[in-house]
C-alpha cells in the first residue's frame, strides 16, 4: 500500500508538468493565432481602402484604379503567361546573383575577421564600397559588361555582396571570447575552434545581412531591369508606365512586393532552422 501511495505521490509532479507543458503550447498558439489574425486584418484594411478611395473620388480612378481592376489584369497575365515571362526572368538574374554573393562573402567575412591585421588593412576600402550606391555605379557596369544578363547580375552580386560580407565580419568578430577560451580549454584546433564554436555563434548576426541583401536583389534588380531589358519585372514596370497601362504596372509592382515578402519570410525560416541551438 505504501508502495503504491509512493508511486501515485511521484506520478503527480509529472502530471502537473505535462498539464504546465500542454498549457504553454495552447497559449503558444494562441498568440500566433492573434498575431495572424491581426495580420490579416491589416492587409484587408488596406484592401478595402484601395478598392473604396478610387470609387469615392477620393484619388483619381485612372492613375489609381480600384483593387479588383488591378486583380483583374494581374489573373489575366498569370493566365496568358505574359507574367510569369517577367517574373522568371526576374528571380533568376537575382537568384544567381544573390547565390554569389553568399559564395564569396561569407567565407572572404570570416577570414577577414579571424586574422585580426587583415580586417583592420581592409575595413577601410570595404567601408568605401559599401557607402557606394549599387545605382549610382550600374553606368560603370554598364559599360564593362554591357546591357546584357552580365552586367544584372553583376550589379545585383554588387548590392548584395557587401552586406553579407560586413555582417559575416561582425559576427565572427564579436563571438563572446568565453567561448573561444573554452574552445581552447576542450584542445580544439582552430579549424575546429572557427566550425564548432564561431561560425554557429556568428550564424544569426551573417543572416541580418543576408536578410537585407535578400531585399536588396529584388530592389537593386527593378531598377537595373529598367534600363537596357527586354523582360523581368523592372522592364515590366517601366513599359506599362510609359504605355498608360496602369493596371498593368500596379500588377507588376503587387508581384514585386509579394516576392519581396516571401523571400524575406523564407530566410527568417532557414535563419530559425540554423539557429535551433539559441533558446
Amino acid at each position: 500500500m505504501s508502495d503504491l501511495l509512493t508511486e501515485r505521490t511521484a506520478a503527480r509532479p509529472n502530471h502537473r508538468q505535462e498539464e504546465a507543458v500542454r498549457a504553454k503550447g495552447v497559449s503558444v498558439r494562441r498568440k500566433r493565432a492573434v498575431t495572424l489574425g491581426r495580420s490579416l486584418a491589416g492587409l484587408l484594411t488596406l484592401a478595402l481602402v484601395w478598392e473604396t478611395a478610387p470609387r469615392l473620388g477620393l484619388v483619381d480612378a485612372y492613375f489609381i484604379p480600384p483593387l479588383h481592376v488591378v486583380l483583374q489584369t494581374w489573373w489575366e497575365m498569370v493566365t496568358s503567361g505574359e507574367l510569369w515571362r517577367h517574373v522568371s526572368a526576374s528571380l533568376v538574374r537575382s537568384a544567381v546573383g544573390f547565390g554569389l554573393a553568399i559564395v564569396l562573402a561569407i567565407p572572404l567575412g570570416a577570414a577577414i575577421a579571424w586574422y585580426r591585421p587583415v580586417r583592420e588593412f581592409s575595413t577601410p576600402v570595404l567601408e568605401i564600397f559599401r557607402n557606394t550606391a549599387a545605382l549610382a555605379i550600374l553606368p560603370v557596369f554598364i559599360l564593362l559588361l554591357g546591357i546584357g544578363e552580365t552586367s544584372k547580375v553583376a550589379i545585383v552580386l554588387y548590392a548584395c555582396f557587401f552586406p553579407i560580407l560586413l555582417s559575416t565580419i561582425s559576427g565572427v568578430a564579436s563571438v563572446d571570447v568565453q567561448l573561444l577560451r573554452t574552445a581552447r580549454v576542450l584542445g580544439l584546433s582552430p579549424v575546429e575552434t572557427f566550425r564548432k564554436v564561431v561560425f554557429p555563434a556568428a550564424v544569426p548576426t551573417i543572416f541580418t545581412g543576408i536578410r537585407i541583401s535578400g531585399a536588396a536583389a529584388i530592389l537593386v534588380l527593378i531598377a537595373a531591369e529598367m534600363i537596357g531589358a527586354t523582360a523581368g519585372l523592372g522592364f515590366l514596370i517601366n513599359y506599362a508606365q510609359f504605355n498608360f497601362l496602369i493596371p498593368t504596372m500596379y500588377a507588376a509592382i503587387i508581384t514585386t512586393s509579394a516576392i519581396g515578402v516571401g523571400v524575406n519570410y523564407g530566410l527568417v525560416a532557414l535563419e530559425r532552422r540554423f539557429s535551433r541551438w539559441r533558446a
